[in-house]
């Protein structure tokens, strides 16, 4: 009955993705829902400017994650009506909103997707400085990364006294008070890794592999809730593949990046494996790492630079990769590190 907890919302989720997308892609290109400028009108390297001066980067739709959160909350939505007509101990097996497990970060990834929405919305309107990826901007989403950062490391310490973060093969290293920066810097850390949003399927196939990942861990803890959650993501991210395959039929965008890299941070504390989760994710610590490498590189080093062109992904087309090899590379490569992380929390 435990599996099936965990297997059914994974399946549900996946089918249902697949059922809305024909919709959601039909109003997606009929209003033209896709960035109205390339980035190559920011201030950056001639690399920079081969790599998006594509067609694709104005004419693909990039709010794609809305299948996603919107995928998930119908699966929840179907099995809480399949409990009132059909009620039974199956239905209620199935139902995986809990307030004890899955109520924080469900209600963080529905308030992130939604920031994240209308972020995109701005992006896709093409109209002032923001849609030109604007440094006082991308302030602001870090203010409200903090803010949800701070809501939710409150309520963690306050209300479920989390006051210590779990090291690997030593056990419990009490913190106190100090859980609450301490979360909050994760927070900010998962999200600066939505950049890695930027090629066909990138994005979907790491993210599958780490949900899929937690979804093992929660279930090995006994936190059947928190794993039937990762499962419907892994799952509706799945759906979102499908049809993401080279050549995108859309982009993720920050609807989906954001909502995912918040929930992922909230999960890896509910599931006591933070300092673990730069194993598990390896891809988007990489990512993201390597913008920060370069940045300060460039800064400080006379405009020098590590990579010919930051994130990460883009050095490899650089270097010539063509994009299907970049992103199935990275597949393999989050897949491994996934699996590493989960044998690790089994084992520690």
């Amino acid at each position: 009955m435990e599996v099936i907890k965990v297997i059914g919302p994974t399946i549900l989720t996946f089918f249902l993705g697949i059922f809305i997308t024909p919709f959601f892609t039909h109003y997606f290109y009929k209003y033209k829902m896709w960035k109205k400028s390339p980035r190559v009108l920011a201030n950056t390297s001639q690399a920079f400017n081969d790599i998006h001066n594509t067609e694709s980067e104005v004419s693909t739709p990039r709010i794609g994650g809305v299948i996603i959160w919107v995928a998930v909350l119908l699966s929840m939505l179907v099995i809480y009506l399949f409990s009132l007509i059909y009620p039974s101990e199956l239905a209620r097996e199935l139902n995986f909103f809990s307030r004890n497990q899955t109520l924080v970060p469900l209600g963080a990834f529905i308030f992130a997707a939604l920031l994240g929405l209308t972020d995109d919305f701005f992006h896709i309107s093409g109209k002032g400085s923001y849609a030109k990826d604007s440094l006082i901007y991308r302030r602001v989403k870090i203010i409200f990364v903090t803010l949800i950062g701070v809501a939710i490391s409150f309520w963690f310490y306050f209300k479920l006294d989390f006051n210590s973060i779990h090291v690997p093969f030593v056990g419990d290293w009490i913190i106190g008070l100090w859980f609450i920066p301490a979360f909050i810097i994760v927070m900010l850390a998962t999200f600066s890794t939505s950049v890695i949003d930027g090629l066909d399927g990138l994005a979907g196939g790491v993210m599958a592999s780490i949900f899929a990942a937690y979804a093992v861990i929660a279930f090995a803890q006994n936190q059947m809730d928190i794993s039937a959650l990762c499962g419907a993501l892994a799952g509706a991210i799945l759906a979102f593949l499908w049809f993401n395959i080279p050549p995108a039929r859309f982009y993720m965008g920050e609807t989906g990046m954001l909502a995912l890299c918040i929930l992922l941070s909230v999960v890896a504390f509910l599931t006591d494996t933070v300092l673990l989760l730069p194993v598990i994710a390896l891809p988007l610590v990489a990512t993201t790492a390597s913008v920060i490498i370069q940045i300060n590189v460039y800064k400080f080093f006379n405009h020098r630079r590590v990579f010919r062109v930051a994130p990460l992904h883009h050095h490899f087309q650089a270097l010539g990769w063509s994009k299907e090899k970049v992103v199935m590379r990275y597949w393999v490569v989050s897949v491994v590190f996934a699996t590493l992380g989960v044998i690790l929390v089994l084992i520690s």
